[in-house]
């Protein structure tokens, strides 16, 4: 059998599972989205927007912020791996921070509701030591339980690559910045940072989508409106049987994963170029 063929025939398994599990269901989901009683229209993007336009809105302002926040934690975390002169803090620190990565979602949201409950763990530690009264506890289960969910549970795979990137940097520039009298944080912004840029906007990008796509923890502490799309999509599929706007606010979704997608290519051609 001729050596080409032969690798068709390999790759043939992989690509049929991709065609089968992906691309068709995919454009199932574009075409039904553009599917109207009687022929094609935008009716079902219509009546997204105009029953969804806000949760569109808290999706994107959610996922981004959470995606700030978890490439500012990556890169001072990845930074003190990196630069910290305690052995055993920098130890115990390499070893914790992987945790949440074997944590589900399902998981994290769950915890997170028993602990940032107006009645859970947190506000029990703070009544008990005296910080706050009975009165002055508050719930978090919205907006900032979903933030910290997500940060929670993506930091570590962000900070696993910009580690590993850093790590990689030459040691004679870092020791050469510190002999010349330079400040870690000074070490970490100049000097670390623009060389492992590439990897952070890898992660983060990575890290924009799963955020795009979880929809346990919306469900699980914060279900009430405005919520993230998933949960709507959920509710139009379960509640109403109503696969268009279903699909219409999936095919929303996919362009804002594709927006932040094509702001990372273009960067990297720009960069190789």
């Amino acid at each position: 059998m001729p050596p080409r063929l032969l690798g068709l025939l390999l790759v043939l398994p992989a690509l049929a599972v991709i065609v089968l599990l992906f691309v068709v269901p995919l454009a199932a989901s574009v075409i039904g989205a553009f599917e109207l009683e009687g022929g094609y229209g935008l009716g079902n993007f219509t009546k997204a927007f105009e029953l969804y336009t806000s949760d569109v809105i808290f999706t994107v302002l959610i996922v981004s912020l959470s995606t700030v926040l978890i490439g500012l934690f990556s890169v001072a975390i990845g930074g003190y791996l990196t630069l910290g002169e305690n052995p055993r803090a920098v130890a115990i620190l390499r070893w914790l921070y992987r945790w949440p990565m074997f944590i589900p979602f399902i998981v994290v949201g769950q915890v997170l509701r028993t602990f940032l409950a107006k009645n859970g763990l947190m506000n029990n530690v703070l009544i008990g030591v005296g910080i706050i009264t009975p009165l002055q506890a508050v719930s978090l289960l919205d907006w900032r339980g979903i933030v910290i969910a997500f940060v929670w549970k993506q930091t570590p795979f962000v900070t696993l690559l910009v580690a590993g990137a850093m790590a990689s940097v030459d040691r004679g520039t870092i020791e050469a910045a510190r002999n010349l009298g330079a400040s870690r944080l000074r070490i970490l912004i100049e000097i670390l940072v623009p060389q492992v840029a590439t990897t952070v906007m890898v992660g983060l990008v990575l890290s924009f989508v799963t955020m795009m796509s979880v929809l346990s923890v919306p469900l699980m502490i914060n279900a009430q409106s405005p919520t993230m799309i998933t949960a709507d999509i959920a509710f139009r599929i379960n509640a109403y049987g109503d696969y268009g706007v279903a699909n219409a606010l999936g095919l929303i979704s996919l362009v804002a994963t594709a927006c932040v997608a094509w702001f990372y290519l273009r960067q990297s051609m720009r960069e190789r170029s």
